[in-house]
Protein backbone atom coordinates (compact mmCIF):
# COMPACT_ATOMS: atom_id res chain seq x y z
CA UNK A 1 0.00 0.00 0.00
CA UNK A 2 1.53 3.77 -1.02
CA UNK A 3 2.25 6.12 1.81
CA UNK A 4 0.96 9.73 2.80
CA UNK A 5 4.70 11.06 2.70
CA UNK A 6 3.98 14.43 1.88
CA UNK A 7 0.35 14.98 2.59
CA UNK A 8 -1.37 17.14 4.66
CA UNK A 9 -4.62 16.33 6.61
CA UNK A 10 -6.91 17.55 8.73
CA UNK A 11 -9.11 14.93 10.99
CA UNK A 12 -11.82 16.16 12.49
CA UNK A 13 -12.72 15.60 15.91
CA UNK A 14 -9.37 13.50 16.19
CA UNK A 15 -8.92 14.08 20.08
CA UNK A 16 -10.03 9.90 20.63
CA UNK A 17 -12.29 7.37 19.12
CA UNK A 18 -11.97 6.50 15.68
CA UNK A 19 -10.78 10.43 14.99
CA UNK A 20 -7.69 9.65 16.86
CA UNK A 21 -7.08 6.06 15.58
CA UNK A 22 -7.44 7.74 11.82
CA UNK A 23 -4.79 10.89 13.04
CA UNK A 24 -2.38 8.11 14.56
CA UNK A 25 -2.53 6.01 11.68
CA UNK A 26 -2.09 9.01 8.89
CA UNK A 27 1.08 10.09 10.89
CA UNK A 28 2.78 6.50 10.57
CA UNK A 29 2.09 6.43 7.52
CA UNK A 30 3.92 9.51 7.15
CA UNK A 31 1.60 12.63 6.41
CA UNK A 32 1.24 15.81 8.73
CA UNK A 33 -1.89 15.88 10.86
CA UNK A 34 -3.96 18.13 11.76
CA UNK A 35 -5.60 17.17 15.20
CA UNK A 36 -8.92 18.80 15.15
CA UNK A 37 -11.16 19.09 18.80
CA UNK A 38 -13.89 20.86 19.80
CA UNK A 39 -13.13 20.85 23.56
CA UNK A 40 -11.02 18.30 24.85
CA UNK A 41 -7.74 19.81 24.05
CA UNK A 42 -5.64 17.37 26.69
CA UNK A 43 -6.72 14.50 24.41
CA UNK A 44 -5.75 16.33 21.10
CA UNK A 45 -2.54 17.18 22.71
CA UNK A 46 -2.12 14.06 23.98
CA UNK A 47 -2.49 12.46 19.95
CA UNK A 48 -0.39 15.03 18.83
CA UNK A 49 2.17 13.79 21.09
CA UNK A 50 2.10 10.49 20.08
CA UNK A 51 2.05 11.08 16.64
CA UNK A 52 5.23 13.18 17.06
CA UNK A 53 6.95 10.86 19.07
CA UNK A 54 6.95 8.34 16.57
CA UNK A 55 8.85 10.81 14.23
CA UNK A 56 5.60 12.31 12.85
CA UNK A 57 3.95 15.93 12.49
CA UNK A 58 1.31 17.00 13.58
CA UNK A 59 -0.37 19.81 15.69
CA UNK A 60 -3.97 20.30 17.73
CA UNK A 61 -6.15 22.96 16.35
CA UNK A 62 -9.84 23.59 18.90
CA UNK A 63 -12.60 24.94 16.53
CA UNK A 64 -15.97 23.65 16.47
CA UNK A 65 -16.86 22.70 12.89
CA UNK A 66 -20.67 23.62 13.35
CA UNK A 67 -19.53 27.13 12.82
CA UNK A 68 -17.82 28.60 10.26
CA UNK A 69 -15.89 31.21 11.64
CA UNK A 70 -14.06 28.43 13.32
CA UNK A 71 -13.64 26.50 10.29
CA UNK A 72 -12.21 29.22 8.80
CA UNK A 73 -9.58 29.57 11.76
CA UNK A 74 -8.79 25.83 11.24
CA UNK A 75 -8.11 26.23 7.70
CA UNK A 76 -5.89 28.92 8.57
CA UNK A 77 -4.18 27.77 10.87
CA UNK A 78 -3.59 23.79 9.06
CA UNK A 79 -1.89 26.48 5.95
CA UNK A 80 0.12 28.67 8.10
CA UNK A 81 1.96 25.40 9.84
CA UNK A 82 1.84 23.13 6.94
CA UNK A 83 1.37 25.64 4.05
CA UNK A 84 -1.34 23.52 1.85
CA UNK A 85 -4.13 20.46 2.11
CA UNK A 86 -4.31 17.55 0.39
CA UNK A 87 -6.68 15.23 2.63
CA UNK A 88 -9.51 16.02 4.71
CA UNK A 89 -11.16 13.32 6.68
CA UNK A 90 -14.84 14.42 8.14
CA UNK A 91 -14.63 12.30 11.76
CA UNK A 92 -16.62 14.82 14.32
CA UNK A 93 -20.05 13.55 14.86
CA UNK A 94 -22.27 13.48 18.12
CA UNK A 95 -25.14 11.22 18.62
CA UNK A 96 -27.94 10.48 21.69
CA UNK A 97 -30.03 7.76 21.39
CA UNK A 98 -33.36 8.26 22.43
CA UNK A 99 -36.86 7.34 21.42
CA UNK A 100 -38.25 9.44 19.03
CA UNK A 101 -41.16 10.87 20.89
CA UNK A 102 -38.10 12.62 23.23
CA UNK A 103 -36.31 14.15 20.31
CA UNK A 104 -36.10 17.68 20.75
CA UNK A 105 -35.73 20.47 18.48
CA UNK A 106 -32.44 21.64 20.28
CA UNK A 107 -30.63 17.73 19.56
CA UNK A 108 -32.18 17.56 16.11
CA UNK A 109 -29.88 20.68 15.24
CA UNK A 110 -27.09 19.74 17.35
CA UNK A 111 -26.72 16.74 15.56
CA UNK A 112 -27.68 18.07 12.09
CA UNK A 113 -25.19 20.85 12.80
CA UNK A 114 -22.35 18.79 13.80
CA UNK A 115 -22.51 15.92 11.68
CA UNK A 116 -24.01 17.36 7.91
CA UNK A 117 -23.54 21.28 8.48
CA UNK A 118 -20.11 20.84 9.73
CA UNK A 119 -19.04 18.33 7.09
CA UNK A 120 -20.47 20.57 4.45
CA UNK A 121 -18.87 23.75 6.00
CA UNK A 122 -15.31 21.66 6.27
CA UNK A 123 -15.71 20.80 2.62
CA UNK A 124 -16.29 23.91 1.29
CA UNK A 125 -13.61 25.50 3.21
CA UNK A 126 -11.54 22.67 1.73
CA UNK A 127 -11.93 23.74 -1.60
CA UNK A 128 -10.45 26.88 -1.22
CA UNK A 129 -7.11 24.61 -0.23
CA UNK A 130 -6.70 21.93 -2.34
CA UNK A 131 -3.99 22.17 -4.68
CA UNK A 132 -4.41 21.75 -8.58
CA UNK A 133 -4.02 18.37 -8.50
CA UNK A 134 -7.36 17.99 -6.56
CA UNK A 135 -7.63 16.55 -3.43
CA UNK A 136 -9.79 14.11 -1.27
CA UNK A 137 -12.23 13.91 1.20
CA UNK A 138 -13.29 10.78 3.25
CA UNK A 139 -16.54 11.35 5.15
CA UNK A 140 -16.90 9.18 8.42
CA UNK A 141 -20.70 7.97 7.66
CA UNK A 142 -22.39 4.70 9.80
CA UNK A 143 -23.90 1.44 9.25
CA UNK A 144 -26.64 2.77 11.19
CA UNK A 145 -27.45 5.09 7.75
CA UNK A 146 -29.15 1.55 5.94
CA UNK A 147 -29.37 0.12 9.44
CA UNK A 148 -30.41 2.31 11.99
CA UNK A 149 -30.93 0.53 15.32
CA UNK A 150 -33.95 1.67 17.54
CA UNK A 151 -33.96 4.83 19.25
CA UNK A 152 -31.07 6.41 16.26
CA UNK A 153 -33.63 8.42 14.41
CA UNK A 154 -31.59 11.20 13.93
CA UNK A 155 -28.30 10.22 13.83
CA UNK A 156 -29.12 7.78 11.23
CA UNK A 157 -30.75 10.87 8.98
CA UNK A 158 -27.19 12.79 9.82
CA UNK A 159 -25.46 9.60 8.43
CA UNK A 160 -27.87 9.31 5.31
CA UNK A 161 -27.56 12.61 4.38
CA UNK A 162 -24.11 12.00 5.24
CA UNK A 163 -23.98 9.31 2.53
CA UNK A 164 -26.17 11.41 -0.20
CA UNK A 165 -23.51 14.41 0.43
CA UNK A 166 -20.27 11.39 0.00
CA UNK A 167 -22.29 10.52 -3.96
CA UNK A 168 -23.28 14.12 -4.65
CA UNK A 169 -20.01 16.02 -4.48
CA UNK A 170 -18.14 12.85 -5.82
CA UNK A 171 -20.11 13.75 -8.91
CA UNK A 172 -20.01 17.32 -8.56
CA UNK A 173 -16.33 17.46 -7.63
CA UNK A 174 -14.18 14.85 -9.54
CA UNK A 175 -13.86 17.20 -12.88
CA UNK A 176 -11.17 18.82 -10.53
CA UNK A 177 -9.60 16.06 -9.32
CA UNK A 178 -11.22 15.52 -6.03
CA UNK A 179 -11.90 12.12 -4.86
CA UNK A 180 -15.16 12.26 -2.07
CA UNK A 181 -15.47 8.80 0.04
CA UNK A 182 -17.24 7.51 2.79
CA UNK A 183 -16.42 4.88 5.79
CA UNK A 184 -19.24 3.27 7.84
CA UNK A 185 -18.07 1.77 10.71
CA UNK A 186 -20.09 -0.71 12.64
CA UNK A 187 -19.81 -0.97 16.28
CA UNK A 188 -16.59 0.47 17.08
CA UNK A 189 -14.96 0.30 21.13
CA UNK A 190 -14.37 4.16 21.99
CA UNK A 191 -14.67 6.21 24.28
CA UNK A 192 -17.90 6.90 22.98
CA UNK A 193 -19.51 3.95 23.25
CA UNK A 194 -18.00 3.40 26.89
CA UNK A 195 -19.37 6.97 27.54
CA UNK A 196 -22.88 6.01 26.47
CA UNK A 197 -22.42 2.94 28.79
CA UNK A 198 -22.91 0.35 25.75
CA UNK A 199 -19.59 -1.11 26.52
CA UNK A 200 -20.32 -4.12 28.89
CA UNK A 201 -23.82 -3.41 28.26
CA UNK A 202 -27.19 -6.15 26.58
CA UNK A 203 -26.86 -3.52 23.76
CA UNK A 204 -23.23 -4.56 23.03
CA UNK A 205 -23.55 -7.92 23.27
CA UNK A 206 -25.95 -8.09 20.57
CA UNK A 207 -24.41 -5.72 18.26
CA UNK A 208 -21.99 -8.57 18.51
CA UNK A 209 -24.26 -10.86 17.66
CA UNK A 210 -24.97 -9.44 14.81
CA UNK A 211 -21.24 -9.07 13.49
CA UNK A 212 -20.52 -11.86 11.61
CA UNK A 213 -16.62 -11.74 12.91
CA UNK A 214 -17.67 -11.72 16.60
CA UNK A 215 -16.32 -8.89 17.85
CA UNK A 216 -16.67 -4.74 17.97
CA UNK A 217 -13.96 -3.13 15.65
CA UNK A 218 -11.69 -1.09 16.81
CA UNK A 219 -10.51 2.35 16.08
CA UNK A 220 -7.39 0.71 14.12
CA UNK A 221 -9.87 -1.16 12.08
CA UNK A 222 -11.47 2.02 10.50
CA UNK A 223 -8.34 3.72 10.19
CA UNK A 224 -6.48 1.25 8.10
CA UNK A 225 -9.00 2.21 5.19
CA UNK A 226 -8.69 5.73 5.85
CA UNK A 227 -5.06 5.15 4.83
CA UNK A 228 -5.91 3.32 1.97
CA UNK A 229 -8.90 6.05 1.06
CA UNK A 230 -6.23 8.82 0.97
CA UNK A 231 -3.73 6.65 -0.84
CA UNK A 232 -3.03 6.64 -4.49
CA UNK A 233 -3.44 3.00 -4.58
CA UNK A 234 -7.21 3.92 -4.32
CA UNK A 235 -7.23 6.73 -7.28
CA UNK A 236 -9.46 5.25 -8.84
CA UNK A 237 -12.08 5.77 -6.33
CA UNK A 238 -15.00 8.13 -5.61
CA UNK A 239 -18.36 7.94 -4.55
CA UNK A 240 -17.78 5.10 -2.62
CA UNK A 241 -19.48 3.86 0.65
CA UNK A 242 -17.09 1.43 2.04
CA UNK A 243 -18.58 -0.74 5.20
CA UNK A 244 -16.10 -0.85 7.69
CA UNK A 245 -18.04 -3.54 10.18
CA UNK A 246 -17.41 -6.56 10.44
CA UNK A 247 -19.86 -7.95 8.16
CA UNK A 248 -22.71 -6.28 9.84
CA UNK A 249 -25.00 -4.72 7.06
Amino acid sequence: MSGLTGKVTIVTGASKGIGAGIAKAFGSAGASVVVNYAADRHSADRVVAEIVSKGGEAISVQADVSKGADVNRLFIETKRSFRKLDVLVNNAGVYRFEPVDAVTESEFHREFNTNVLGALLTIQEALKYFGPGGGNVINVSSIASTNPTPNSAVYAATKGAIDSLTLELSRELGVHGIRVNAIAPGGTASEGLAMAGILGSELEKQVIDLTPLGRLGTPEDIARVAVFLASDDASWLTGERISASGGWR
